[in-house]
């Protein structure tokens, strides 16, 4: 399996762990408003970023190549959704921003362990 592939496995399982365990914990420690906020933001990040990787690898397929205005187009319809979703939770005081922005960040630190996890095999596979 090539990089690129095992980071994108990795990333994609570590959503939805990172997201339960996050969630769990805010559901123990916290109250309902900020856990549904973590819920809430996870669960959109998540499904952008599923959503994202869908529309690029279809678009990339060699046998139908996309146009770069249909990619935009989309990346940018998902945008302006889950803006529009955020903006709503915010603003009926549905979820605690606070919640939502920790739920938000799933992805990003999942790329982050993907990274450092990277980074690590790289150095240790140079020194062996």
């Amino acid at each position: 399996m090539n990089i690129q592939q095992r980071i994108l496995t990795f990333v994609t399982r570590t959503n939805w762990i990172l997201l339960v365990c996050v969630s769990t914990v805010g559901f123990l420690l916290t109250s309902a408003e900020f856990t549904l906020g973590i819920v809430s933001g996870g669960l959109i990040v998540t499904v952008n970023f599923h959503l994202l990787h869908r529309t690029l690898k279809n678009a990339l397929h060699p046998s139908r190549l996309t146009s770069h205005n249909v990619i935009l187009a989309k990346y940018y319809i998902r945008f302006l959704i889950s803006g529009l979703i955020i903006f709503v939770l915010i603003y009926k005081h549905i979820v605690n921003p606070i919640g939502l922005f920790v739920g938000l960040s799933v992805v990003v630190a999942s790329i982050m362990l993907a990274t450092l996890l990277e980074i690590k095999n790289l150095f240790f596979k140079e020194a062996v």
